[in-house]
């Protein structure tokens, strides 16, 4: 397994600081977190290259639970 240096972080690191682990991975795709100097985990953004595969059902859930996050205050507006 091939890792990027500037792509890991210690789990010591992640628990302290995850706002700026999850901004790297939205920068870098992913980030590998490392528990006693061992790949453990691996923190990934979705919305870019996406390692995972996803039904389409699963990508539409994905995009609409977005969509409802994003747009929530106009849809209660809406509702009223």
């Amino acid at each position: 397994m091939s890792i990027n240096t500037e792509k890991i972080v210690s789990i010591s690191e992640a628990n302290q600081n995850f706002s700026r682990i999850a901004r790297i991975a939205e920068e870098a795709g992913e980030v590998f977190i490392f528990d006693n100097n061992k790949p453990k985990y691996l923190l990934v953004d979705l919305e870019t290259d996406a390692p995972i595969e996803m039904s389409d059902d699963e990508k539409i859930d994905f995009v609409a639970a977005r969509v409802l996050r994003e747009y929530r205050r106009a849809f209660e507006a809406l509702a009223k």
